[in-house]
């Protein structure tokens, strides 16, 4: 028998520990500003489908072709979100039950790879990702992995280096796209390459999909054989991930890849919040959306570069803008914390050149997406990063205290301003 109250009594009744530590990270979310460019603000809409009892079905397969019965619905749900998808992104096909990024990318392994062939991607301290071959990551233990950079003066991708790389290696597949690089990528350039080589292209956009989808950023469906990304970040969705091609021949290798191949039932509540989010962005006013989060980017970059930090490449493309704190005598681990005490929550990243271990790093990645979704425009991201600029600064001649209490109160205010989700 369940306990009394199973079907009726609320969380904070039933598990008062859990309730306490959600609710803190309700207040923290409130009262601080999230600058860490893999997050985002959920919908209310959003949350409602998370928590929905959709939650207690489980299937296995696709619709139409379920193992288990019941699924109605549940397949109602999945092609709402597949096609969403595919008209979102102007996609032949879309798969939308990848549990994150980095199983959609595993999944695009197993559809295309054997263990031990070759792949080319960009490197993680350059900015690229764990799931794209680091050594620490099944990705990397399993396949013959290579990687490219960036100039190491202009902190850009050169296509030429690439290509040079590729034809040493000849690799079976070719990643472009990373988490921590803030430039537009040349689709069309990598699908050069990767014919030259007879390489499958693979674009990670998880951090730009939403400038891809309202035409901000190039769009790599028509040059890139794969195309995976998240559904958070650039999305303003769900934690999870949804592989993309513009190829219908390439339909059933992925979809065999994801299921059975990677991962096993649908979880089927993501899913259903994954369809929230992806119809939400086919809305006019995500378009709206999507350009503030550039301008405001670039605005943060801007006021950075004007107050002597070192932006890498100068400025951004994306909601990213990373920082290079080498020569303002500071870590990434130490801005992150000081930063973190200030209200202002960004994460530590590697730098090109980067001679710090990862963990300690020498500069910090900061993104748009989430205070733009709070409703920051570019007058309040101005002075965020002027915000940041002074923590910085005074932190570097170890005169932080005075000014990271001065800091959070205007993180404050700015924050009552501008309020998210009512408290419960």
């Amino acid at each position: 028998m369940p306990h009394e109250g199973y079907f009726t009594a609320p969380l904070a009744r039933v598990d008062p520990a859990v309730a306490a530590s959600l609710h803190g990270e309700l207040r923290r979310q409130q009262d601080q500003i999230e600058l860490i460019a893999s997050e985002n603000l959920v919908s209310k809409a959003t949350l409602e489908a998370m928590g929905s009892v959709i939650v207690n079905k489980t299937v296995e397969g696709y619709p139409g072709k379920r193992y288990y019965g019941g699924a109605e619905f549940a397949d109602a749900v999945e092609r709402l979100a597949i096609e969403r998808a595919m008209e979102l992104f102007g996609a032949a096909h879309a798969n939308v039950q990848p549990h994150s990024g980095s199983q959609a990318n595993l999944a695009v392994f197993a559809a295309f790879l054997d263990p031990s062939d070759p792949i080319l991607a960009m490197d993680l301290s350059m900015g690229g990702h764990l799931s794209h071959g680091s050594p620490v990551n099944i990705s990397g233990r399993w396949m013959d992995a290579h990687h490219y950079g960036v100039d190491p003066h202009s902190g850009r991708i050169d296509l030429d280096a690439v290509a040079a790389r590729a034809r040493q290696v000849r690799p079976k597949l070719i990643i472009c796209g990373g988490s921590a690089y803030p430039r537009s990528i040349d689709f069309s350039g990598f699908r050069a390459v990767a014919d030259e080589v007879g390489a499958v292209l693979v674009a990670d956009i998880a951090h730009v999909a939403g400038l891809v989808a309202t035409g901000l950023h190039p769009d790599p469906i028509p040059h890139a054989h794969v195309v995976t990304t998240t559904t958070y970040k650039n999305l303003r969705g769900v934690r999870g991930g949804l592989i993309l091609t513009g190829d219908p021949d390439l339909a059933r290798p992925i979809d065999s890849a994801v299921f059975p191949g990677v991962q096993g039932s649908v979880i089927l509540n993501a899913v259903a919040a994954k369809a929230v989010c992806l119809g939400e962005a086919l809305r006019p006013e995500f378009a709206d959306w999507a350009a503030a989060v550039l301008t405001n980017a670039r605005a943060m970059a801007e006021v950075l570069v004007e107050r002597g930090f070192a932006v890498v490449t100068g400025g951004t493309d994306t909601p990213i803008v990373l920082v290079d704190l080498t020569d303002a005598g500071l870590t990434g681990s130490a801005a992150q914390r000081v930063l973190e005490d200030a209200g202002l929550t960004v994460n530590k990243n590697t730098v090109p050149g980067e001679t710090r271990p990862p963990w300690v790093a020498s500069g910090i990645r900061l993104g748009s997406s989430a205070g733009t979704t709070r409703g920051f425009g570019e007058e309040e991201f101005r002075t965020i990063a002027e915000l940041i600029a002074d923590v910085l600064t005074a932190a570097a001649a170890r005169e932080a205290t005075a000014v990271v209490d001065v800091t959070r109160r205007a993180v404050t205010d700015l924050c009552r301003r501008f309020p998210i989700y009512p408290a419960p």
